[in-house]
């Protein structure tokens, strides 16, 4: 089906960016951030020039082209820093079978934007793209998980949904223990932003003091810790510096100090290879960038034309999204109660309580009484955009409503669910079941194919039509439909874009 405008929409010559980036932390070479020197700007009442250094450095790591010197790559064997494929058979003394970490693949990429490229830097990669792991190391071809390469778009957007809803799903648990200590037994639906994460049950075991038991085998779609974790394909991650010091480990090959201390756990003969400040700024980078947006909002300020028609099939399929039923897992929006994200989080299970490594993260500089923040509405530094009227449009991490509370449309649930076999891995090395998956968000869906957790869906159609287990009724309703319904659903999926002001020029 013909496209009807470009899947990523750079802004046109109606718009300028206004946003001019501060001096970085490092010009021609490059420079660890002095997590430190954070701190201090944050305890001066400096916190904005901090979120704004912090931002500006995480831009410069994420394009740098790191060098042996800086402890790219890892000791693979062979005389070798680089490899696609895990090489679980080079097992001698310092070799990639004996790395710890213990390593799932690569190192395989000399940057971060070398992989996360497409419609432009910070998004997703095509298929070449690809990460292959092989977890339990068996050398094993037929055993090998193969990822396809996410955006990095406004990753506070999933982040702080998750910070609250797991905060409702902790005050749910709490009222329900009260009540089994009075009670002797208590049973909670647990529900968070309207979504349904299954029963918790709880039985009184002690009277004075109370102590109770309590029954998780009932929980859909989280862990007993009830901490959502809308991060990795698998939701393994609960924050963005938790999955970032882990992808540069195993794609990058650079080892943060919180992750393994003073060690060369990779054998490159490089320690210290990502600061505590290197992990915060890149964090607070992936943060804050531009939010994922769609055509409709991009015609209705004035940035590209909408036909009529366009608009009406948009509208159409969006409403056919829900009616198969697609709408009940990819939900299309949620109120963010407070907007301000920190980092370190100040929610409990968001935070390390310690590194890694063992060390506590207070002796590194890193805690919540000099945490940066920035309001996801107002402070993202990108995509401030001049329209012909002279006013100005900022596209933030949230969206902000008549009420100036904060919409994020990131079409998720932030639950795991059982995807059936035609998608499932060859094994379950995180325990959550190998086909099970987290609910993919469709933010930025028309910028990033291909699609599903392999790139295996060259169309948008192709990824609707592999849906299985829990997804089965959807698949078969939308399948069932009408060639121009279907289409719409496609044209709506399309609209959801990527846009970067800075494509412009």
């Amino acid at each position: 089906m013909k496209k009807p405008y470009p899947g990523a929409v750079p802004a046109t010559l109606m718009a300028a960016v206004l946003f001019t980036p501060l001096k970085a932390f490092s010009e021609e070479t490059l420079q660890q951030v002095d997590q430190h020197h954070l701190n201090d700007l944050v305890t001066h009442g400096q916190g904005n020039d901090a979120f704004l250094q912090a931002f500006e450095a995480g831009d410069e790591l994420s394009e740098f082209d790191f060098a042996a010197n800086h402890g790219v790559g890892a000791n693979i064997g062979e005389g070798r820093r680089f490899t696609r494929f895990p090489r679980a058979d080079l097992d001698g003394d310092r070799e990639w079978a004996t790395h710890f970490p213990k390593r799932e693949g690569g190192a395989n990429a000399t940057s971060c934007i070398s992989c996360h490229s497409a419609p432009f830097a910070n998004g997703a990669g095509g298929i070449a793209m690809n990460v292959v792991l092989d977890p339990d190391h068996t050398g094993d071809p037929s055993q090998y998980l193969e990822r396809n390469t996410t955006s990095l778009f406004a990753l506070s957007i999933p982040q702080r949904l998750a910070e609250e809803m797991s905060v409702e799903l902790y005050l749910q648990r709490e009222g329900a223990r009260q009540l089994a200590c009075s009670k002797g037994a208590a049973t909670v639906a647990l529900v968070a932003k309207e979504i349904e994460f299954g029963t918790l049950s709880l039985t009184r075991t002690n009277a004075d003091p109370c102590d109770v038991k309590i029954d998780t085998s009932q929980l859909a779609g989280i862990d007993a810790d009830l901490v959502v974790r809308p991060f990795g394909w698998k939701g393994n991650h609960a924050t963005i510096r938790s999955f970032t010091r882990g992808a540069a480990h195993n794609e990058l090959g650079l080892q943060a100090t919180e992750l393994v201390g003073a060690q060369d756990g990779d054998y490159d003969g490089v320690i210290n290879e990502l600061s505590v400040g290197d992990v915060t700024a890149l964090t607070l980078y992936m943060a804050a960038l531009e939010r994922p947006v769609s055509t409709v909002e991009l015609a209705e300020i004035g940035i590209i034309d909408l036909t009529d028609v366009q608009s009406a099939d948009i509208a159409a399929g969006k409403h056919l999204f829900a009616t198969v039923g697609c709408s009940s897992c990819h939900v299309p929006s949620m109120t963010v109660a407070n907007p301000i994200f920190s980092e370190p989080s100040r929610v409990a299970g968001y935070a390390d309580i310690l590194f890694p490594d063992g060390s506590n993260p207070g002796s590194h500089g890193l805690g919540p009484e000099t945490a940066i923040e920035f309001d996801m509405r107002l402070d993202p530094p990108n995509n401030q955009v001049l329209l012909k009227d002279g006013g100005v449009y900022h596209l933030g991490a949230l969206e902000t409503d008549a009420k100036g509370k904060g919409i994020a449309r990131w079409y998720s649930d932030f639950k795991r669910h059982d995807m059936g076999p035609a998608l499932s891995d060859p094994s379950d090395p995180l325990g959550v079941g190998a086909s099970v998956f987290l609910t993919r968000s469709l933010a930025g869906v028309g910028s990033t194919g291909p699609w599903l957790h392999d790139g295996r869906a060259t169309t948008l159609e192709e990824a609707i039509l592999a849906h299985g287990g829990e997804a089965t009724a959807s698949r078969h309703a939308y399948a069932a439909m009408s060639d121009a319904d279907a289409a719409r659903i496609v044209t709506f999926l399309e609209s959801l874009i990527l846009f970067s002001a800075d494509e412009a020029h």
